[in-house]
């Protein structure tokens, strides 16, 4: 027996992928998982904020064909409570959303929010309110598009109340610390209101901005149901 034939065959190794590699699928994996939530807050959200949207305007209607409580049994204002409906005839006959009580973005999402400091609908005062301009049903999407003379609708259970903007929101453009928009008249914080007002806030940009585009106007009608 020879020497060769003698020493023991040597089994090849099975070599494992190589850092790049491993490194590559780690940035593909990662890509991907963003690609997927991407989708879902520019999609996703909206499916889902759609649904809401429907619940939160069947509940309202139902809500108002109950015998309206008497003052002393009505309970407080809930944040994220749905508490008029908003219709606005630039964006289209079907174009109505739930009005909700809050601004948070939990309340955001299900709506267009109406801030804390905000006056009630047709009371004298800044009724100001905010919504999403993309992401969760988008219901401020277009609101770069209103133009002054520009009606703003507004249902509560007993009444319509019909807003006129006096200016463009797309003409005015603020920080998000800028508060003063949301005074009882708006930047003039030490005067008292006596006239019936909105407030139309929305991001200035589609992504996420501290820029807030703004748009007053002031109540033309009142209609009783």
């Amino acid at each position: 027996m020879t020497s060769d034939q003698a020493a023991p065959k040597r089994r090849a190794r099975r070599r494992g992928p190589s850092v790049i590699t491993v490194l590559g699928l780690a940035l593909l994996l990662a890509g991907l998982s963003v690609l997927g939530w991407v989708g879902y807050q520019y999609f996703g959200t909206n499916v889902v904020a759609e649904k809401t949207f429907d619940e939160q305007k069947t509940g309202l209607r139902q809500q108002w064909e109950e015998p309206e409580p008497d003052k002393a049994d009505k309970p407080e204002a809930i944040p994220g409570e749905a508490l008029a409906l908003l219709r606005i005839p630039r964006f289209g006959a079907d174009y109505e959303v739930p009005l909700i009580r809050g601004t948070d973005l939990s309340v955001l999402n299900k709506g267009v929010g109406v801030y804390d400091v905000a006056a009630a609908p047709g009371e004298v005062g800044n009724f100001s309110i905010a919504g999403h301009r993309v992401t969760h049903g988008e219901p401020f999407k277009r609101l770069l598009e209103l133009q002054k003379g520009d009606k703003i609708i507004v249902e509560t259970r007993t009444e319509i109340f019909t807003y006129v903007l006096d200016t463009a929101p797309a003409d005015l453009t603020v920080d998000e610390h800028d508060t003063w928009v949301l005074d009882p008249v708006p930047g003039k914080s030490d005067q008292k209101p006596s006239k019936e007002l909105i407030t139309l806030t929305t991001c200035q940009d589609l992504f996420h901005s501290p820029d807030r585009s703004v748009a007053f106007g002031h109540l033309e009608n009142t209609e009783t149901k």
